[in-house]
């Protein structure tokens, strides 16, 4: 199993640590070809408007459109597959049905690590918040919530692709990573 990562900015390296203490094979995602050749795929936080300019730059904006195979998506990540981007309002790919509203969590400064509720194994679980987007759910949707903090929505899942407001990969814990890995790469749940 090739599990690629987005490395054209932001925290990839981390992800790719993480994936590797998972027994995992990680490859760097930077062209479409290589994005063809993973079996899924995570996109790491960063600066959401310079990565959809690296993405088009790069080729990869319409690879990523049309791309159906498992995501993890994390902050910045999370934002560029949102169905709606808010404050401000920026294109994105449109591939999970939530709403994200940029910064909600504070600025650069006011970044904080956090125990949340994971609801899939109803077990407290360390979140690292920087620069964190809201997530909300869209009407009618058939998206499911995976994790919480304070009653917010911070973790969601919508078929095959996961969307995390923090950053999973600066964690002492890597349930998040492991979940994607087995419950989507390996066994392809689906909601």
């Amino acid at each position: 199993m090739n599990i690629g990562v987005l490395a054209l900015q932001g925290g990839y390296q981390a992800h790719v640590n993480c994936l590797n203490k998972l027994n995992s094979v990680a490859t760097l995602v930077r062209d479409p070809t290589t994005l063809a050749t993973s079996d899924a795929l995570i996109i790491p936080g960063g600066e959401s408007s310079v990565l959809i300019k690296l993405l088009k730059q790069n080729g990869l904006w319409n690879s990523l459109i049309d791309y159906n195979k498992p995501m993890l998506a994390t902050c910045a990540g999370a934002i560029l597959l949102a169905r709606q981007v808010l404050s401000p309002v920026q294109a994105s790919l449109n591939r999970i049905a939530i709403a994200v509203k940029r910064n909600a969590y504070g600025r650069q400064l006011a970044s904080q690590i956090v125990i949340g509720d994971n609801l899939i194994t109803a077990q407290a679980m360390e979140m690292v918040f920087i620069r964190a987007p809201e997530i909300t759910l869209l009407e009618n949707t058939p998206v499911k919530i995976l994790a919480r903090y304070r009653d917010r929505v911070v973790a969601v899942q919508e078929n095959n692709i996961i969307a995390a407001s923090f950053h999973p990969e600066l964690s002492q814990d890597s349930y998040l990573h492991r979940y994607f890995i087995q419950q989507i790469v390996e066994q392809g749940s689906a909601l």
